[in-house]
């Protein structure tokens, strides 16, 4: 098949260079917006009809399976456009289904199935699937064809296994879940354990690497391998055996990668052996008849705790193009035009990224109006933040019926965060937890909150079963088994016979002592039930009973994210007991068992976004909400004192801005709450660095119009005029229920009930955190919400 004249006319001139680009190495420096995608499928395109290059000598690595079924299905669709233009004169949706259908069937079974698209893991697990029984590590060990493949719970389990049963070392000392980190890391880095041992010489390295060979012992008896080395076992298969490496090469003649700023050193050793098959001279490569071509944008690196390195990119002239400056290289194009988003979004998300100093200078161009200013909003607290966010989506989505629930998003640094948006969020409007579960959805929230229901409820066999051995107490499951067998049989509670030291005895064995320590803890918190508040009850029974203790010990990333959640499920507790005037238990999770039903949504209903930043990557909304913006939060506080883990945290925020196509919210606190204190916060430095004349601490409303990524935007009418505003609110004394207003001391409040008429009317408003006041709309400084 052979392209029509206007195939790539609708590129731009960088796009264009980009796609026609045929042998050799080239890096395309991608902003946000800019077409990465389109570069990527029209370059392949291009490869096969201008060049007629066969689809199976082409690899194109992506960073997620959905990103690798979205090139397929453009590039397929690419294909049938041209085959439709071709056979029938004319554009493919204007053919009869049927004659569709027939098209794209044939061009997925000559172009799109021999094409090797998919992630690093996939793509070289295929590989492996074909050769691996070529392969031998360091000690002998082989593997065949119909390997296995352990998921990280098996990977886990194994050295678990190792660390306490075949070396008996001591768990405290050699957590098992740090050993295994150790091992991934050691792996990322391309290290086999005689190697690890080498770089680690110190007793606790030497006895990681033991585990590590062990644990190399057990995958190997197993006939497996773990996640990382899908790609570590490539690279040292091509490295000890230059036919198989020679193979591939060959087959590989066009080689593209996607995100290439999120690959990690071994993953860049393997495209760097398939590329040059081996050959370590650059004066000797030979690129007749092929190519490496890399998109990225080092703006957009933010998974350094996955081992991404984006130096890989930043290197990537020296190491494989000619290393000429900018404007005279031949071997990068910059994607700097951006269709995403409007150009006071682009301008602020230009003036922050320029502090950053590890960077290829770029400039994201708008392609698109100027928009509307950017709105920072200044909460009282992180409650308070969370209704005046809610209040403005449903204000907006009520007053322009182009927008949906769906055009919006709320963006924040850490999950922990969720909590106060999900109960603001919470039977007003729909709403999905990108990227994460729900608040009251994560195991340590469940286990909390099992803990709490086993005080107020003894009964309730269901959360007992969970906690008896939450955190370990050397309680086995036959130990479980049979005390839940006697309950059956005796047909009463399991709490009957968990609260019997005399049975327990009797039917525990060795277990015993766990079992009674765990219902003494119980028994202890029951008599406090009606003596303590809902608040003091969760602090006292999460640290006696060690599960908070247990979680310190393990000192992981996922640990502390852990730890901060069940701080937020304190700070939930206090909420509501400010908010209800009820400190009881009982009256706390009453509450709460309506959060964990929540999203009982049809499928494909509209609902607004809740995510972490680094869970945003790759989307985009018209309308987001970047909350939380306070130094210690975000950036995180880890980051203070480190200048490359400031910069990384600059471009997480980078990425959040540039997620915006029409409107964009900030946010930050005066004060947060955190592990149960009120403590003052210091607004973000991100803040600082954004131009002042892009930004707004007077609330804009938008104008009605399209939400499309086309030229209609969200127009914002003039902004609101305070003392207009209270003008024509002591003019109008006409106040409905449900009325959303703005105190100058007490904050957002909604008007609950209006008592009198006329002159003498006063108003009941319920505010965040401080209650209902009653109020006289002439005399009180009142602010209507629009």
């Amino acid at each position: 098949m052979t392209a029509t004249p206007d195939f790539l006319s609708h590129l731009n001139p960088s796009q264009r260079r980009a796609v026609e680009h045929f042998c050799g190495p080239l890096l395309v420096v991608a902003g946000a917006g800019s077409g990465k995608t389109r570069a990527l499928t029209y370059r392949i395109a291009n490869l096969i009809l201008t060049h007629k290059v066969d689809p199976e000598n082409i690899l194109a690595v992506t960073f997620t399976n959905k990103a690798a079924r979205e090139m397929k299905t453009r590039i397929e669709t690419i294909f049938a456009q041209q085959m439709a233009q071709r056979k029938h004169g004319q554009r493919l949706e204007l053919l009869p289904e049927e004659e569709q259908t027939q098209l794209r069937s044939r061009v997925y079974k000559k172009y799109i199935k021999p094409l090797w698209v998919g992630t690093f893991h996939s793509l070289f697990a295929r590989i492996l699937r074909l050769d691996i029984n070529k392969y031998q590590d360091e000690q002998k060990h082989q593997w065949n064809r119909n390997f296995s493949i352990f998921d990280e719970s098996d990977a886990q389990s194994l050295v678990k296994n190792i660390v306490t049963k075949q070396l008996n070392l001591d768990d405290k000392k050699f957590d098992p879940r740090k050993v295994r980190y150790a091992i991934s890391n050691a792996k990322n880095q391309g290290l086999s354990p005689l190697d690890a041992e080498k770089e680690h010489s110190g007793y606790k390295g030497r006895v990681i690497a033991e585990v590590y060979r062990h644990y190399q012992n057990q995958l190997a008896s197993n006939n497996a391998l773990d996640f990382d080395d899908l790609i570590l076992v490539p690279v040292k298969l091509f490295q000890q055996n230059e036919t198989v490496l020679g193979y591939w090469h060959q087959q590989f003649r066009h080689i593209l990668v996607d995100e290439y700023q999120d690959t990690n050193r071994i993953q860049y050793d393997l495209i760097r052996l398939l590329s040059t098959n081996g050959e370590t001279q650059k004066s000797a490569w030979n690129w007749q008849d092929r190519s490496i071509f890399v998109v990225g944008d080092a703006d957009q690196s933010i998974y350094s705790f996955r081992m991404a390195d984006f130096t890989i990119l930043l290197e990537f002239q020296q190491n494989f193009g000619d290393g000429l400056p900018d404007e005279d290289t031949r071997t990068m194009v910059k994607l700097e035009e951006n269709y995403r988003s409007r150009e006071n979004i682009l301008q602020a998300a230009n003036s922050l990224i320029e502090n950053n100093t590890q960077r290829i200078d770029k400039v994201l161009r708008p392609t698109r109006g100027l928009g509307e200013q950017i709105y920072v909003h200044k909460a009282d607290d992180e409650v308070e933040e969370a209704h005046f966010v809610v209040n403005q989506i449903r204000r907006m989505e009520q007053q322009y019926p182009e927008l949906n629930w769906g055009n919006f998003a709320i963006l924040y640094r850490t999950n922990a965060q969720s909590r106060p948006f999900e109960d603001a969020l919470r039977g007003k409007v729909p709403y999905i937890i990108v990227g994460g579960l729900k608040f009251y959805d994560r195991k340590e929230i469940k286990d909390s909150l099992a803990y709490l229901r086993a005080i107020a409820n003894p009964d309730d066999t269901v959360s007992l079963l969970r906690i008896i051995n939450t955190p370990r107490r050397g309680i086995g499951q036959a130990t479980i088994d049979r005390l839940m067998g006697a309950a059956q049989e005796l047909n009463i509670s399991l709490w009957e016979i968990l609260s019997d030291q005399t049975s327990v005895n009797t039917l525990a064995g060795r277990s015993a002592k766990g079992v009674n320590s765990f219902a003494e803890i119980i028994q202890r918190w029951q008599q406090q039930v009606e003596h303590l508040s809902a608040a003091e009850i969760v602090k006292g029974i999460m640290e006696e009973s060690g599960y908070i203790d247990d979680l310190k010990k393990q000192g992981t990333d996922e640990a502390e994210n852990r730890l901060e959640n069940v701080s937020e499920l304190y700070n939930a507790v206090l909420q509501f007991q400010e908010e209800n005037e009820d400190t009881s238990l009982e009256g706390f999770l009453a509450n709460a068992s309506l959060a964990s039903d929540l999203d009982d949504l049809k499928d494909g209903q509209k609902s607004v976004s809740l995510m972490t930043l680094h869970s945003a990557k790759g989307l985009e909304f018209p309308v987001v909400f970047l909350v939380g913006l306070e130094q210690g939060l975000f950036p995180n506080y880890r980051s203070m004192d480190d200048p490359a883990s400031l910069e990384e945290e600059r471009r997480l925020c980078y990425v959040g801005i540039t997620r915006a196509q029409e409107q964009l919210f900030l946010s930050h606190a005066r004060e947060r709450r955190l592990y149960g204190n009120r403590e003052p916060a210091v607004r973000s430095q991100f803040l600082e660095e954004l131009p002042k004349e892009l930004v707004s601490s007077t609330l804009v409303k938008v104008k009605k119009s399209k939400v499309e990524a086309s030229e209609n935007n969200l127009q914002s009418s003039t902004q609101l005029n305070r003392q207009t505003s209270k003008r024509s609110i002591k003019q109008s004394q006409e106040w409905t229920v449900g009325e959303l207003l703005i105190h100058d001391t007490f904050g957002t409040g909604e008007v609950t009930h209006v008592f009198g008429s006329g002159n003498k009317i006063s108003i009941a408003v319920k505010f965040s955190g401080i209650g209902q006041k009653i109020l006289d709309p002439t005399k009180a400084s009142l602010q209507r919400v629009q």
